[in-house]
């Protein structure tokens, strides 16, 4: 199972699919961000500011 590279915690396969970067990387989750703000979390971890 997928798990948030972040907080650690579990999500689902669909989750990892659609959120995670081209590496596999999860930089967020529901757990550990705001669920309208995923992408702008994810992007801003990586350092992806646009």
């Amino acid at each position: 199972m997928a798990k948030c590279d972040h907080c650690g915690a579990h999500v689902s396969g669909r989750f990892a699919r659609v959120f995670a970067d081209e590496t596999g990387t999860i930089l967020a989750c529901p757990n550990c961000s705001a669920n309208a703000g995923i992408a702008e979390v994810s992007r801003t971890r990586a350092g992806h500011i646009r």
